[in-house]
């Protein structure tokens, strides 16, 4: 499976949950279901590289403006949702996670910021085609802490000064 076959997937399954990301994991598996058991695991690997890319302060401190706080674990299903809005919003908010105020149509922090359930969509899907747990996928973890420099989650002024555009949309 090729990074555009990885999109493909992601943006249909997107598309055919209506932005649900708990439908949208569901739809992902029955999908990854119709594959050979080795695509499946192609997929985890691009998954799993994507999800440890974003593994950054400057995203953390972005979902921590649209979720108004985000603990560790509320980051890592930021960082499974940000993937299941599609390459352009993944791609968009590593390359400036202020633009998300411009990439997210609409944000409703009850059902978005959290795809938890998507991070699982290959793991559950190989196991139930070979009835076994998925092996190591042979890449890298991410790092012990977020690449960049930190970011001061408990200075509004200082998030405000760093994500202007998402603090005005989202905060204000």
């Amino acid at each position: 499976m090729d990074e555009t076959e990885f999109w493909e997937l992601i943006d249909a399954a997107r598309e055919a949950a209506e932005g649900d990301p708990e439908e949208q994991a569901d739809v992902l598996v029955d999908r990854l279901l119709q594959l050979d058991p080795d695509l499946v695991l192609d997929f985890a690997r691009h998954f799993e590289a994507r999800y440890n890319r974003a593994y950054r302060w400057d995203l953390w401190g972005a979902a921590w403006v649209l979720l108004d706080g985000a603990s560790d674990d509320a980051f890592d299903f930021f960082r499974c949702w940000l993937i299941g809005q599609g390459r352009e919003v993944y791609e968009g908010a590593l390359h400036d996670p202020d633009s998300l105020a411009e990439l997210l149509e609409d944000f409703d922090e009850e059902i978005d910021g959290d795809g938890e359930d998507l991070g699982y969509a290959a793991d559950e899907a190989y196991e139930q085609l070979t009835g076994t747990v998925a092996p190591d996928l042979g890449i890298a973890p991410a790092p012990a802490e977020p690449e960049g420099l930190p970011v001061d989650f408990e200075n509004e002024r200082a998030l405000a000064a760093r994500f202007p555009r998402l603090w005005d949309r989202f905060r204000e």
